[in-house]
């Protein structure tokens, strides 16, 4: 997980997952959209290549990088515990305790009228 954080604490990577999301991509046209040298992108690659939040194939002479996603799996499940649950997440909760409350009347309810059934 460590790793994971280190590769996607650095701007630049993070924007090269965001252009992988949907598809893969050549060095070069991953380059194309940075202002910074080719080697420094090449090293920005690297970083996530190493980490594995993103594989690259050789086809021809092109290099094509592509995102690994299950990657970030470990780190979701760690940074969720920081994070409120959503509205709809709220209301889901409410219901189930709703739902718990009515099956405890009910129980006891119904427990009483057994019971004075039996005395009577």
């Amino acid at each position: 997980m460590d790793q994971i954080a280190g590769a996607i604490a650095d701007p630049v990577r993070r924007d090269i997952l965001v252009m992988l999301r949907h598809r893969r991509l050549s060095a070069g046209e991953i380059a194309a959209g940075f202002a910074i040298s080719r080697p420094a992108v090449s090293r920005h690659l690297r970083v996530l290549r190493d980490s594995g939040l993103v594989y690259d194939e050789l086809v021809g002479r092109q290099r094509f990088y592509a995102l690994d996603a299950h990657r970030f799996a470990e780190l979701i499940e760690w940074l969720a515990q920081f994070v409120r649950p959503s509205g709809w997440q709220q209301r889901l909760d409410a219901l189930e305790t709703e739902v718990h409350r009515t099956r405890r009347e009910r129980v006891t309810r119904d427990a009483t009228e057994h019971g004075e059934e039996n005395t009577a």
